[in-house]
């Protein structure tokens, strides 16, 4: 199980356990959960903000992951495709839960551009995720889905239905109230 997961990256392997997959292979769509899950639950955990959310949010994207394995027609892609329904999952978490994202119209936000001696403190992981779990809804979802999801502000926009500028600023507000969050907590060192 671990050298697959290891080897997701090897597309005869993922060939392999898509192809057992849509034979109804139990055991392939274990080893494909096995495969995944972890990364997934972490995209859960820090999309929904709790533990129980995310498991699950990571089970609702699986059942339908493992229902439509048979419109996968790239196996190769078989990572963006998981990823793709799970962060759509927890975008309707979030949405039932009624999340708000704040519309705003051409607002300039300047980034801070304050110099930080990193010889004087440092922000440690454990830190920011702290910060991070205790945003806004909103605001966690589009520092979430850019940074660590990687999306660009448009598509977040897309996905929210929120525009673009709406998108960016609270990507910034996201950001400086990490920086206040760490701050106020006297992590920095």
């Amino acid at each position: 199980m671990q050298a697959l997961a290891n080897n997701l990256n090897n597309t005869a392997i993922t060939d392999h356990l898509v192809s057992r997959c849509k034979k109804g292979d139990v055991h392939a769509f274990r080893e494909l959960y096995n495969a995944y899950s972890g990364a997934m639950y972490n995209i859960c955990l820090r999309m929904t903000g709790n533990q129980a959310d995310a498991e699950d949010t990571l089970q609702e994207a699986f059942m339908q992951v493992f229902r439509n394995i048979e419109r996968l027609e790239n196996a190769g892609s078989v990572t963006a495709w998981i990823k793709r329904i799970v962060v759509n999952h927890c975008l309707s978490h979030l949405r039932r839960k009624k999340v708000y994202f704040e519309e705003v119209d051409n607002i300039d936000v300047e980034e801070d551009t304050t110099i930080v001696d990193e010889d004087n403190f440092a922000w440690t992981v454990a830190a920011i995720k702290e910060a991070i779990q205790v945003l806004p809804h909103g605001y966690r979802t589009v520092l979430n889905l850019y940074i660590f999801e990687e999306y660009s502000h448009k598509e977040i926009a897309a996905m929210l239905d929120i525009s673009e500028s709406t998108v960016k600023t609270q990507y910034m507000r996201a950001k400086d109230k990490v920086r206040q969050i760490i701050k106020q907590k006297k992590v920095i060192r």
